[in-house]
């Protein structure tokens, strides 16, 4: 799913965790070496860099949590994926932060306990890392993909009674082959346009819980991005797994140039 922290399609938080990468590998060599050597320059160059480390993390964190909160999936594989991603490199920044409390206050000569937890850390960064890898080539988060005919992502936010029904596009809005996720009452429900018509269904594939709005549409079956599975777009039948549990799909319908949706229970 697209990243909601971007700049004209190119997600923040990639851009910006290089730094605090950087700055984490940095400290423990400047400190290490500093202290071997002597040479206060660079145990002090150490102490900035530790301290760039942590204010860097947090500001690359920033975008990476509004994706957390309104991109990846929830009650998915990813979601716990991120949930960790999230906790261990908080974990890594508050351990290379915790390696101040080692140094001399008026030299800034580093402990041993600085340089263990600066290199502790950076261990911990790495694990982060590899999880946060996971999330975008696996489950494919923050990833800007295009639907038939080069159509992009489409998202909205709607509200309304249950069993209501409600505006929730243009007719000509969608070309066939392609989808628009929904937010209904805090459901996430697909609207997708098949050859013969609107269709609308869950948007949660039932085998791990990844977005089918961020998958492919074609002849009326919908493919999970994830693993595979496929359903058919207007039942909600599986036609291929690994998923062995059907999608729910809702009343959907045109009228006068609009698609309308009756309003789910949540």
């Amino acid at each position: 799913m697209r990243s909601a922290a971007q700049i004209k399609g190119h997600p923040l938080h990639p851009m910006l965790v290089a730094f605090p990468i950087a700055f984490g590998v940095a400290a423990p060599v400047a400190d290490s070496v500093g202290v071997i050597g002597e040479w206060a320059t660079l145990w002090s160059a150490g102490a900035y860099l530790a301290t760039a480390a942590v204010i860097g993390g947090l500001v690359a964190g920033v975008p990476g949590l509004i994706d957390y909160v309104s991109v990846v999936p929830p009650n998915s594989s990813a979601s716990r994926r991120a949930t960790w991603h999230l906790s261990v490199n908080l974990a890594a920044l508050a351990l290379i932060g915790a390696g101040w409390a080692f140094r001399h206050p008026d030299t800034l000569q580093p402990g041993t306990g600085t340089i263990v937890a600066e290199f502790i850390g950076l261990a911990v960064m790495t694990a982060g890392g590899w999880l946060g890898g996971t999330l975008v080539f696996r489950n494919q988060i923050g990833v800007d993909h295009r639907y038939a005919g080069a159509g992009k992502w489409k998202e909205a936010t709607l509200t309304g009674k249950v069993g209501e029904t409600i505006e929730v596009a243009s007719a000509d809005e969608l070309k066939v082959g392609q989808m628009k996720l929904l937010h209904v009452n805090g459901r996430r429900v697909v609207l997708a346009r098949t050859e013969s018509g609107y269709s609308a269904f869950d948007d949660r594939c039932p085998h791990r819980g990844g977005s089918l709005a961020d998958g492919v549409l074609a002849c009326g079956t919908v493919t999970c991005p994830w693993h595979g599975s496929q359903f058919d777009a207007r039942t909600g039948a599986v036609t291929a797994g690994p998923a062995e549990q059907s999608v729910q799909t809702y009343h959907v319908e045109e009228v006068g140039g609009r698609v309308r949706l009756v309003v789910p229970a949540g």
